[in-house]
């Protein structure tokens, strides 16, 4: 069973302008997606669609077997480990390490109004020796590197033990040794699902199996990494000539010469 489905499905503004759509896209359980496009392609977009954050204007959309209109979308979202800009930049800044994590076991952004139980907090502990965050705990989050803050991140969406995993944009403003560690992190097969936004072929894990290219919201190619992430597709994606290397299994691109 695919852990996502969208079946002609589009998101529009509120103007009425199409965000993205209409796309045909299956992702399949335990396969780790890359996501790609320039600026105001639509990865946002479909990733509020696959995170069930948002309902398709037209279409349908079926995530971890629920068909969006005809399901609880609150029970559905703690089933999501989900990460974006938006979601770091609302979580206040005096908070430790460990309660923005422990927050996160409840799909929440304070910790203050709750009581955790001991079993959450050996989750929390956990998810961050995960992500190489274990002594980073009684950090305050707003003291934390900006590399630091995107592992902590992570370790939020993976406490909740998620059946899918939608990351949007991770590796933004990250130094190389940063988005290493969080690359390496990405790494760990015991991830579920997972679906990885992003302008750069650097930013993918080795992992990375398949890959969706997008362009003005419209879905140009999907399919295994190898299929999709290739000179001209990616050239077009992002309009204009690429070359595309490999080595170790990850991906780089530079303009053709």
């Amino acid at each position: 069973m695919d852990d996502v489905r969208l079946e002609a499905a589009e998101l529009r503004a509120r103007t009425g302008a199409v965000l993205v759509g209409p796309v045909d896209l299956a992702i399949g359980h335990g396969e780790r997606w890359a996501l790609l496009g320039p600026n105001g392609s639509g990865k946002t977009s479909l990733l509020l669609l696959a995170g069930a954050r948002r309902q398709p204007v037209r279409g349908s959309v079926t995530v971890l077997g629920e068909r969006m209109g005809a399901c609880d979308v609150r029970v559905l979202r703690r089933r999501i480990g989900h990460t974006s800009h938006r979601l770091a930049d609302s979580v206040r800044g005096a908070m430790t390490v460990r309660e923005v994590v422990l927050a996160g076991a409840r799909g929440a952004l304070e910790s203050w109004l709750t009581e955790f139980t001991a079993e959450e907090a050996e989750r929390a502990a956990a998810a961050l020796e995960r992500v190489g965050c274990g002594d980073l705990a009684d950090r305050q989050i707003g003291s934390c590197s900006q590399g630091e803050r995107a592992r902590v991140m992570l370790a939020r969406a993976l406490v909740a033990d998620p059946e899918l995993l939608l990351l949007d944009e991770p590796c933004a403003g990250l130094d190389l040794p940063s988005r290493e560690s969080l690359v390496r992190a990405l790494d760990d097969p015991g991830l579920p699902t997972l679906v990885l936004a992003t302008h750069h072929l650097e930013e993918l894990p080795a992992s990375t199996t398949h890959a969706a290219l997008l362009r003005e919201g419209r879905l140009l190619a999907a399919g295994p990494v190898a299929d999709v992430l290739t000179d001209a597709r990616l050239g077009e994606c992002f309009g204009m000539p690429l070359e595309i290397s490999r080595h170790g299994g990850r991906y780089s691109a530079r303009a053709a010469s």
